[in-house]
């Protein structure tokens, strides 16, 4: 509670010159799913030039390339930190329960997990766009379709009627 209040905090320190053009939620959402992208972005970075050092991974039943493993590897870190940001600080007004919460946002993940494969073979595999470069691409696409999946589906508010 304590992290999430200075989150909030933070927030509406930096939200100010941006109050009258964006609704609050929208606000957290794109500082938040930022910072997290951000994080997203430097891990892949991180993992496919210096960590599998571009090249194949080369597992028990199939090989899979450098900036495919990348993607998974970033996204390991990134699903929780993305999870709770959006549950506790972006929509905490849902009132629907945490664990369909966490269903819902595990389902949205492994769309956006099958977009980014799909987005990253297309960008480098045959438009041969450099991975990071894909990647980020990639991202812009899957952040517009994940915002609004998260707002209306995941983290939506019940009216009770």
């Amino acid at each position: 509670m304590m992290l999430r209040n200075a989150i909030l905090q933070i927030l509406r320190f930096f939200y100010q010159p941006f109050s009258k053009v964006l609704p609050w939620q929208t606000f957290r959402y794109l500082a938040c799913g930022g910072g997290n992208t951000v994080l997203d972005i430097f891990l892949y970075f991180v993992c496919y030039n210096f960590v599998l050092h571009q090249q194949m991974v080369h597992l028990v039943f199939f090989n899979m390339s450098a900036h495919i493993a990348a993607l998974f590897m970033s996204m390991a870190v990134t699903f929780p930190t993305g999870f709770l940001l959006s549950k506790y600080v972006v929509f905490s007004d849902s009132n629907l329960r945490g664990r369909v919460q966490l269903f819902r946002y595990f389902v949205l993940v492994g769309i956006c997990i099958l977009l980014n494969y799909l987005l990253m073979k297309i960008f480098v595999d045959h438009l041969h766009f450099y991975p990071t470069v894909g990647k980020i691409c990639t991202t812009a696409l899957v952040v517009i379709f994940s915002y609004l999946t998260q707002k209306k589906f995941t983290f939506k508010v019940k009216q009770h009627t």
